[in-house]
């Protein structure tokens, strides 16, 4: 088995895909870390959930944003590679995210009052990989603004997803009385 350590970091540099070494504080890899935080927290609700619909649902999530975090540790002139390699972000994974929005809101009843995450461990971490990519989302926006995004719908990706991960963890809680869920 290859060895876990490269050592090729330790001067707080880091590989681009498809080359170009960087400082691991570029704002490229800010936003791919933080996409791959929403990976490791959306693990924990997979996990954590008993319901097959929303497992499914995060393992699918999980897979795509692979992809953007390739997409993200991409520099806009190796990108002509990546798309060799891997299928981009598309408009049709976002209108699939928010068919999935309003299918799930039908059939939930979500309360007047704001929720207060926590109903659930599932939902709890929901809530988490939610709020990480939004964060994450906020990165790619500085990526845009410094002309490093090329392919804009990762960031409609991004926030389509924080809003459905909203949805399902509603979702995941929607047998639990609205007192549970608004504290």
């Amino acid at each position: 088995m290859p060895k876990i350590y490269t050592r090729y970091g330790d001067q707080g540099q880091t590989g681009l895909l498809y080359g170009g070494r960087v400082s691991k504080a570029d704002p490229r890899c800010e936003a791919y870390g933080t996409t791959d935080e929403a990976v490791s927290a959306l693990g924990l609700a997979r996990a954590l959930s008993n319901d097959p619909r929303v497992k499914e649902i995060i393992l699918q999530v999980q897979r795509e944003l692979f992809t953007v975090g390739a997409e993200l540790a991409t520099d806009p002139t190796g990108y002509q590679t990546f798309l060799k390699h891997f299928q981009p972000t598309t408009a049709e994974m976002v209108t699939r995210l928010e068919q999935l929005i309003d299918q799930l809101n039908e059939e939930l009843t979500l309360p007047r009052s704001f929720i207060i995450p926590g109903a659930s461990p599932a939902s709890a971490a929901l809530d988490m990989a939610r709020s990480t990519l939004r964060r994450a989302e906020r990165r790619v926006v500085d990526l845009k603004e410094k002309g490093l995004l090329v392919n804009d719908e990762v960031l409609r990706y991004l926030n389509r997803l924080a809003d459905m991960l909203f949805i399902l963890a509603r979702y995941q809680d929607r047998d639990l009385p609205l007192e549970v869920l608004t504290g």
